[in-house]
């Protein structure tokens, strides 16, 4: 039975770890999952509520036995029907987890059959026992893709059907995972001023892509781009949350500001949304100026 409890479990922020929480080496787990880009953009408005997801899964197979009549126990082989046979190459996964010791096998088992028996949620499970300090979101890691991961984590996701709890074993410990959803993996990268001019100068460019510029109003009136729609950052939290509604995540989207860090903060929230491709202009429209177009004013 499906217990999700937040809609919205892809953005939740990343809890700070602490030493009452989790064990030092575990705090290296910070590979597993990255943080929100949201959490950039609190002094804009106020961060989405603290939320977390739940969602129970059961298994179709009962735990592999560690031997002839005795006590079931975990491998390092990741526990799952179809194991290997899920092709993600270009995915980023929504992933939930917990984590044990390594000495707490018993503890792993028994949880494991929480799940399998009882319908408990991982979730649930994760707050109450995991050493990760993920476990304040219901161990929930947020998208993670190929690379961000230890090998073995990585490996147990990228093969484990959705929703269906796997575990595993790493250098942090013994973990119970859950792939909740999956999709195409995000392009979020540097556009050169030079190359976005060169586009600039094809009618079809300006008409087929969507480009933002996150300035407040004073800075437009001295310097702007043609084709450009102005959402100034201090109304993020008026235009932030319809951005799908006016935009269309599968179109490419080019975010402009003044030196750039702040659209790239913009970009990576907009990755976060599930935009395909955002670009962020390097250096904003004042290395635009200096380096593409001198026509445009510099302040």
């Amino acid at each position: 039975m499906l217990g999700l409890r937040a809609r919205a479990a892809a953005q939740l922020p990343r809890p700070s770890p602490s030493p009452s929480s989790a064990p030092a080496a575990s705090l290296s787990l910070a590979r597993l999952a990255c943080a929100s880009p949201l959490a950039a953009l609190a002094p804009l408005a106020p961060a989405p509520p603290s939320a977390r997801a739940t969602l129970s899964a059961r298994w179709a197979a009962p735990m592999r036995p560690g031997g002839t009549g005795g006590p079931s126990r975990p491998t390092t082989r990741v526990l799952c029907t179809a194991a290997g046979s899920v092709q993600r190459e270009g995915k980023e996964l929504l992933v939930q987890h917990l984590l044990v010791g390594e000495k707490d096998v018993r503890l792993l088992v028994d949880l494991e059959k929480s799940i399998i028996a009882g319908g408990a949620d991982l979730s649930d499970l994760a707050v109450e026992h995991s050493l990760c300090p993920s476990k304040e979101n219901g161990g929930m890691l947020g998208w993670v893709r190929r690379g961000q991961m230890v090998p073995e984590f990585e490996e147990a996701a990228f093969s484990a059907p959705l929703n269906k709890v796997v575990r595993c074993k790493t250098k942090f410990g013994w973990h119970l995972l859950q792939v909740l959803a999956e999709r195409d993996q995000c392009v979020l990268q540097d556009i050169d001023p030079e190359e976005l001019h060169t586009k600039m100068q094809d009618p079809s460019f300006l008409e087929e892509a969507q480009l933002i510029d996150v300035r407040e109003p004073d800075e437009v009136v001295k310097a702007s781009l043609p084709g450009f729609k102005v959402l100034p950052l201090r109304q993020f939290g008026t235009w932030g949350p319809v951005m799908t509604d006016e935009f269309n995540p599968q179109k490419d989207t080019y975010v402009l500001c003044h030196h750039g860090m702040r659209s790239m903060q913009v970009a990576k929230w907009l990755q976060s949304q599930g935009f395909k491709k955002v670009y962020n202009v390097a250096g904003g429209i004042h290395a635009y100026a200096v380096k593409a177009d001198s026509s445009i004013p510099t302040y």
